[in-house]
């Protein structure tokens, strides 16, 4: 016993190259997955705080029915830790200097924003300034539009009611001032206590309360739970991922980092699996000697379990002594790119996918082979003869299929997401194994010889099991990083595509028919071409298939467009930008049906076929629902919820238009001349929205890129450690090349040109496998169309056979460095 404890001592252990690879194996696995996940848990947090300057907090409540909640429920949320604000909208007319103009009024309290600045001028020649709250009580800031409009300088009063208000600032941009068309006329923004004394707000105006929320996700998690029942068809609690402007782009951001973190994982488990793999089989010797000393199978098996253990341990506390000083450092860096501080905070939660990943692959890799070796006889051992066979090693690749399927599950928890990456995985080993037929059938016919292309053939044929091991580790490690590669360029280009220089950034609504020849001529004749013109119909969806609507709909789902008023539209072409997912679109000449969009319709229920009722005014009109379509609602565009054929059901309706074009911030003064000549048509200005998504993408690029540098980094590791896995026996093989008088030269040519060839090889059929995955990624995951990538896809089998013939040439330094005859002696 004393023998067996001495076999399988610590000291002993550590003096064992290959133990050295599995804890650095283990600590960089550790290291990786708890800096990506930990860096990109705090990436999402600091993007959804970046996109909640949309809402100015983190949830909006909106009361529509133009009552006030009760205090009870700002109380509640209070107690709750909850910061609170609130505001109150509503339309009137305001004059000033003899001229009057209909405006859309925000009233804020102090509190106002919770989340975001909001960017004023104190005149209107000084420079923009960033504040953090409102205006006091009896002042007013209105739109720099708004002042030229009503020949107002900054000083002046401006009227609001039965009260006189001073004009203190001109205000720029509000962080929650998204695209609603609520908010039509110029924006003019003061104290909420000075509502009452304006009279404007009567018994029946329009005027809608609105409650902001802040704190963190647990908290307001729980006090909407516990809102929720309380919660009329008037009131709509809202989140940034609700609203149609940022919720795609912030979605499509949160599941590349998702993506990211879930490589992180298979990576690390590649590389684990590689090094434990390599050291389980060179335990073969010492099991044998433990099984002549007298230890049961079941003992040797509690020694190794426990050894096992102990090198997790070990691994996973080296892998967050390296990661939490990475990941405090990546805060740094990322809080000077975003020009904005980034607190340094430690998730628990996200060291939990390293901590398994680690010891999964670790248990998952290294002992089954282990406890296969304690049921072979000692000399069947002791003669390197372990009766393995590819039926008993079956087990194995079971467990190590629905280990790592685990994992990413665990990890991702979207079905796609697994099933795309392993189905690529899938598609790589089957290609592996045809093309390793291929390879071995070709390669038996090479002889050797002098030359170095002879010897690099040679030595894959002679290493043709090692050599295909090692190729489909390297495909795997090389589809996964360029998996990344190719789903962060696709999704770069769809949101510079979504957000061009020349996007629109204004809108023109309410337009009447018989003015839409005169506008579109004012503006041709300015250089800025309106976008197309789309008639406009409001109307409430009331029945669906002849019941009531909200009787049809599951009384579970709150769905806010079954609360107000919806845009409708005719038109004979399909938006560029939009998609038919069922059904067809309509033929020319075709007079009956609608077209709905493809959220709102999963949400009602609807299938082809259903029959649509609309109460527009005191008419109603029914239609059938003939095609589903997706809308890109951030595209900055008008967009519709419901389209018809021209001459259908809407063509009797009394309608005006809407349109959008882009026009530069040195053009805005043609705004005044249009209001003047066309007065009863509404401007809306989306600049600040359109500033406000090109600077969360800007955050999502740089977190991306800061993401595939991490993944490429632990993809290098990974290739790391297949080399050197193999080390010794090359190693060897070089010393006795020496040893017959080998050239230098010759053993570094052939050495790098094999490796190249493997890189390669590995090259091409793991960017073929990271094509496939990201086809099944783009439509599942991102909503995207799929498109390749030769641009970028071609240069990396190039770049990998470079990098692992730089491997192969490390690998000889030995060789080259000391004699032969003292190398195979360390060896042996």
């Amino acid at each position: 016993m004393a023998a067996a404890k001495k076999l399988m001592s610590v000291r002993r252990d550590w003096r064992e190259r290959d133990v050295r690879v599995v804890l650095a194996a283990l600590m960089v696995a550790v290291a990786t997955v708890a800096t990506i996940a930990l860096f990109a848990s705090q990436l999402q947090r600091t993007l959804v705080t970046s996109a909640s300057s949309f809402l100015a907090a983190d949830r909006q409540l909106e009361a529509e029915n133009g009552r006030p909640i009760p205090e009870s429920w700002l109380e509640q949320a209070t107690e709750r830790g909850l910061e609170t604000g609130r505001m109150v909208q509503f339309s009137t007319m305001v004059f000033g200097a003899d001229n009057f103009q209909l405006v859309s009024v925000k009233a804020v309290s102090n509190e106002y924003p919770l989340r975001g600045d909001i960017e004023i001028q104190r005149n209107a020649q000084g420079p923009r300034e960033l504040v953090k709250r409102g205006p006091a009580p009896g002042e007013v800031w209105i739109n720099p539009r708004l002042l030229r409009l009503l020949e107002l300088e900054v000083g002046d009063s401006l009227e609001v009611g039965s009260r006189s208000l001073t004009v203190s600032g001109l205000l720029i941009r509000e962080p929650d001032g998204g695209f609603r068309l609520s908010a039509l006329a110029p924006r003019v923004m003061m104290h909420v206590d000075d509502v009452p004394s304006t009279g404007v707000i009567q018994e029946g105006s329009r005027v809608e309360f609105v409650y902001l929320f802040a704190g963190n996700e647990t908290s307001l998690d729980a006090y909407y739970q516990w809102l929720q029942p309380r919660l009329e068809p008037s009131h709509e609690w809202e989140s940034v991922r609700d609203g149609e402007t940022f919720s795609r782009s912030l979605a499509r951001a949160e599941r590349f980092l998702l993506l990211g973190g879930s490589l992180a994982v298979l990576l690390a488990a590649v590389a684990v699996a590689v090094a434990s793999r390599q050291y389980a089989l060179s335990q073969r010797d010492t099991v044998a000697l433990l099984k002549t000393l007298g230890l049961s199978g079941a003992g040797i098996g509690g020694l190794y379990l426990r050894r096992l253990a102990l090198w997790g341990v070990t691994g996973i506390v080296g892998g967050l002594l390296v990661a939490l000083p990475l990941y405090w450092l990546l805060t740094r860096i990322l809080s000077e790119l975003l020009e904005r501080p980034v607190g340094f905070q430690l998730d628990p939660s996200a060291l939990v996918p390293a901590l398994l990943t680690a010891l999964v692959s670790l248990f998952a890799f290294a002992y089954p082979p282990v406890r296969r070796l304690r049921n072979v006889p000692a000399m069947r051992v002791l003669r390197s003869q372990p009766g393995e066979t590819g039926r008993e090693a079956l087990p194995d690749l079971v467990i190590a299929i629905a280990a790592v399927f685990g994992l990413v599950w665990m990890y991702a928890g979207e079905l796609a997401l697994v099933v795309s990456l392993l189905g690529g995985l899938a598609l790589l080993l089957g290609a592996l194994g045809l093309a390793g037929w291929l390879l071995v059938a070709t390669l038996r016919r090479v002889r050797g010889g002098s030359n170095s292309w002879r010897l690099a053939l040679v030595g894959l044929y002679r290493h043709r099991k090692a050599s295909l091991s090692q190729i489909a580790v390297f495909a795997m490690t090389l589809m996964l990083a360029a998996t990344l590669v190719l789903v962060r360029t696709s999704l770069l280009a769809d949101w510079q595509a979504q957000l061009p220089d020349d996007a629109p950034n204004h809108f023109l609504i309410n337009i009447a028919p018989d003015t839409v020849d005169e506008i579109d001529t004012f503006w041709q004749e300015r250089g800025q071409p309106l976008d197309k013109l789309y008639p406009m119909v409001r109307g409430r969806l009331t029945e669906l298939n002849g019941q009531p609507v909200k009787e049809a709909v599951s009384k579970d789902e709150r769905i806010g467009a079954l609360n107000r008023e919806l845009n409708l539209t005719w038109m004979s072409e399909l938006p560029g930008d939009n998609r038919i997912v069922e059904g067809n679109w309509f033929r020319q000449g075709q007079k009956d049906g609608v077209s709905v969009e493809s959220e709102l319709a999963a949400k009602l229920g609807l299938v082809l076929g259903d029959a649509l009722t609309f109460t527009i005014g005191s008419e109603k009109v029914t239609e059938t629902m003939t095609s589903i379509r997706t809308v890109q609602w951030d595209s900055m565009k008008p967009n519709f919820y419901m389209a018809f054929p021209p001459g259908g059901g809407l063509s009797d309706m009394p309608a005006t238009w809407i349109t959008s074009f882009y026009l530069p911030r040195d053009k805005k003064d043609a705004l005044n001349e249009f209001s003047r000549r066309f007065p009863t048509v509404s401007v809306l200005e989306i600049d600040h929205i359109i500033d406000r998504i090109q600077e969360i993408v800007r955050q999502v690029t740089q977190a991306i890129e800061a993401i595939l540098a991490l993944i490429l980094v632990a993809a290098l590791v990974v290739m790391a450690a297949v080399v050197s896995a193999t080390l010794r026996d090359r190693q060897r093989e070089g010393a006795l090349l020496r040893t017959l008088g080998g050239r230098q030269s010759l053993l570094v040519r052939s050495t790098m040109l094999e490796f190249a060839l493997l890189g390669g090889f590995a090259g091409v059929l793991g960017v073929v496998a990271a094509e496939a995955a990201v086809w099944a990624l783009q439509f599942r995951m991102f909503e995207g169309t799929f498109q390749w990538h030769w641009r970028v896809v071609l240069p990396i089998p190039l770049i990998s056979a470079v990098v692992l013939a730089l491997f192969g040439r490390w690998q000889l330094r030995p060789v080259l460095s000391v004699s032969p005859m003292l190398l195979l002696r360390r060896l042996e």
